[in-house]
C-alpha cells in the first residue's frame, strides 16, 4: 500500500501543476482579450481536457486518504466492526466502478487515438486526455482493493 499511496500523491501534485497551469493560461487568455484584443485561442477546449484529467488524477489520493463522502445518517448506532464491514463494501464496490472506469476510459482512447479524434477549434488530440485519466482509474480500483483486503489505515497519508 504504501507505493499506492506514493503514486497517489504524486499522481495528485500532478494534478496540481495541470490545474496551476491551466489557471495561468486562463488569466493570460483573459488580459489577452482586454488589453490586446485577443484571446489565446482554444483555451476553454484545453481548460476543458485539463480539468476533466486533473478530476481523475485526484481520485486516487483521495481514495488513500478517505475523503470519499460517507453518510452515516443509518450507520452511526451501529458497532465498529459493523461499519468496518460496510466500509469494506464500499471500498469494494468503489473498485468495481473504477475498475470498470479505467477499463473503458483506456478502450475510449485507443479508440480516440485510432480514429484521429480531435477538438473542434485547436484538433488537440483527444486520447491524451483519456491517457491522463485511465492510470488514476486503475490507481484508485488498486487502493480501494487493498482497503477491502488490508482494511483502512488513517495515517497511510504519513507512511510515505
Amino acid at each position: 500500500m504504501r507505493t499506492l499511496v506514493l503514486l497517489a500523491r504524486i499522481s495528485a501534485v500532478l494534478a496540481g501543476i495541470l490545474l496551476t497551469f491551466i489557471t495561468i493560461m486562463t488569466c493570460a487568455s483573459i488580459l489577452g482579450r482586454e488589453l490586446f484584443g485577443s484571446a489565446i485561442t482554444g483555451d476553454f477546449e484545453l481548460s476543458g481536457a485539463a480539468t476533466g484529467a486533473a478530476i481523475a488524477m485526484f481520485m486516487p489520493w483521495c481514495q488513500a486518504k478517505r475523503g470519499n463522502i460517507i453518510v452515516d445518517f443509518f450507520t452511526a448506532n451501529c458497532s465498529e466492526k459493523t461499519n468496518g464491514f460496510l466500509d469494506r463494501v464500499g471500498a469494494f464496490l468503489l473498485a468495481l466502478c473504477f475498475g470498470a472506469l479505467a477499463w473503458r476510459t483506456g478502450l475510449g482512447g485507443l479508440s480516440s487515438y485510432f480514429s484521429n479524434s480531435g477538438t473542434m477549434i485547436l484538433g488537440f488530440p483527444e486520447w491524451i486526455v483519456f491517457a491522463c485519466m485511465t492510470p488514476p482509474f486503475a490507481l484508485t480500483c488498486l487502493i480501494a482493493l487493498g482497503q477491502v483486503v488490508g482494511g483502512f489505515n488513517d495515517n497511510l497519508g504519513e507512511a510515505v
